[in-house]
């Protein structure tokens, strides 16, 4: 268990990038820029704090229709989240530009969040169980993931290495690569990431460079942020011809928070469906 320095008198708290924040109040208006990030927020028991989602925030489902969207990860509506008068704005590193942090920074306190591995999942959940007063919530969940991380790895113990390419885009194609949540979750897989070696957390990776990659076990066609179809399977099998292609839930290894709990769950059934 990871442990945050807290100012409880202050109430002055830390986030994952190093930023400062001090609150007088417990925040109760919550702004949400991550789709995961929002799921996480309602299972704490956040529900009616959450003011503002993204049109990519589809859990739980319901919030599309009682939610206000203030646009995408990427580009937001800055008028609409002033109407909003968060206390709060809940972003990520990767998942929403500098741009938008710096700028809704100037008017209100943007909490950024940094997840590349699994401790850093679980400090997340810590902090918010700490910054929104939801300490026994989170714990219940922080010992949901426990459970079901010490029984996968029971359940992976014995299983084989395999190489794979996690392709996350097309046009052009995208793999994941090293110091990324998806890595991370690869390696608890015994899924050897080949382009794990690559300078980029998120190389391209042209059809001419495909063929010098080609020794691999399995392709992982995620479903999102692009949703493969079967004739980018068929093209990346012409050079990743020993490999056994598999379109797999690019929620289950790119979403953090408390949907790591189904993912293990997930990955059990993903392992029995390539055996």
């Amino acid at each position: 268990m990871l442990h945050t320095c807290y100012d409880y008198k202050m109430k002055i708290f830390k986030d994952q990038i190093g930023t400062s924040h001090t609150f007088e109040n417990t925040p109760k208006r919550i702004v949400s820029l991550v789709p995961s990030q929002t799921e996480l927020l309602y299972d704490l028991g956040l529900e009616d704090s959450i003011v503002g989602i993204t049109k990519f925030c589809v859990h739980p489902f319901h919030f599309k229709s009682i939610k206000k969207s203030i646009g995408g990860t990427k580009k937001v509506n800055f008028e609409k989240i002033r109407l909003l008068h968060p206390d709060i704005i809940i972003a990520n590193k990767e998942e929403n530009t500098k741009e938008i942090v710096e700028e809704l920074a100037k008017i209100y306190p943007v909490w950024v969040t940094n997840i590349i591995t699994l401790e850093d999942n679980v400090k997340m959940i810590e902090d918010f169980g700490q910054l929104f007063d939801k300490r026994t919530e989170a714990q219940k969940w922080l010992d949901k993931i426990c459970f079901a991380q010490n029984d996968f790895l029971i359940f992976i113990k014995d299983k084989a290495f395999q190489k794979v390419a996690y392709f996350i885009w097309a046009n052009p194609y995208m793999v994941a690569g090293n110091n990324t949540y998806i890595n991370e979750l690869l390696k608890l897989n015994k899924f050897q990431n080949i382009y794990e070696n690559c300078e980029d957390r998120y190389p391209e990776i042209g059809n001419d460079k495909i063929p010098f990659y080609s020794n691999c076990d399995l392709v992982l066609l995620s479903s999102e942020p692009f949703t493969f179809r079967n004739e980018h399977a068929l093209e990346i099998g012409r050079f990743m011809h020993h490999a056994k292609t598999v379109f797999v839930d690019g929620q289950m290894f790119s979403w953090y928070g408390t949907r790591l709990v189904k993912a293990f769950a997930y990955f059990k059934k993903l392992h029995q469906k390539i055996a």
